[in-house]
């Protein structure tokens, strides 16, 4: 590489330090969003259960013990739909990625031709196009073809334990502050703290996800907001009903 070409490759390095690159950065956005949510569904639904068992009894125990229940089972429910789910998306993935390996070693010609026609329609000429092609087969063909064909990087496939693990501690995080929230205050403070503190760590997470995703932050936040709120309320009336009651 002479002069010209080393200090292109190093200004190209360092035009952007701080600004993200590579195939992993939409995952891991996925991954965020998906442990923001995570965290919201354990705080919604564990704060409708501990309002909910607070308005029909003040004993410590029972509120204590339905909290940690309800953390314990909708954490292990968040990460078995997640095992599951990510399992099923990795075996397709497989099977995509076995299938491009079966059509490169049986049609080369043609896959070169498919990778070529994809630049094509992405805006480069054809012979601009071609030279792509070869160089990037002639590099590392199978993941060449498996990003632009298939919108996949061969070595960085989803994981379901991870996705598992992901969905399971974001829950518990999220289920731990209003289990907190409703017992630490006095009895008489119990429900108003904990629909406060449950508001506005909804108005975060809201907020977060709206950034994730570049969508209207006041739109998600209401939307979480006036849902967490009507959770609690309707749970809180329940409560009131089994406590005068005596269910």
């Amino acid at each position: 590489m002479d002069e010209t070409d080393e200090n292109a490759a190093t200004s190209e390095n360092q035009a952007h330090p701080h600004e993200p690159h590579g195939n992993g950065l939409a995952s891991r956005l996925n991954w965020l969003r998906a442990g923001v949510l995570g965290a919201n569904d354990g705080i919604v639904s564990t704060a409708g259960l501990v309002v909910g068992v607070a308005a029909a009894t003040t004993t410590t125990s029972a509120i204590l013990t339905a909290g940690i229940s309800g953390l314990a089972a909708g954490a292990l429910s968040m990460a078995a739909g997640e095992y599951v789910s990510v399992s099923t998306q990795r075996d397709s993935e497989r099977a995509l990625l076995a299938k491009e390996r079966r059509e490169l070693r049986d049609e080369p010609d043609f896959e070169l031709t498919e990778l070529a026609q994809i630049y094509v329609g992405k805006g480069l000429s054809p012979a601009t196009a071609r030279l792509v092609a070869d160089e990037l087969t002639a590099h590392d063909a199978f993941t060449a073809h498996a990003e632009a064909e298939l919108g996949l990087d061969p070595s960085d496939l989803t994981n379901p334990w991870q996705a598992a693990g992901s969905s399971a501690i974001s829950f518990t995080i999220g289920a731990l502050l209003p289990i907190l929230a409703i017992l630490l205050p006095p009895v008489s403070w119990r429900i108003p703290v904990t629909f406060v503190a449950v508001l506005i760590a909804l108005i975060l997470t809201g907020s977060i996800s709206a950034r994730l995703g570049r969508s209207n932050p006041r739109r998600a936040v209401l939307r979480v907001v006036v849902g967490g709120a009507l959770a609690m309320a309707v749970t809180y009336g329940i409560g009131q009903v089994a406590g005068v009651s005596g269910l």
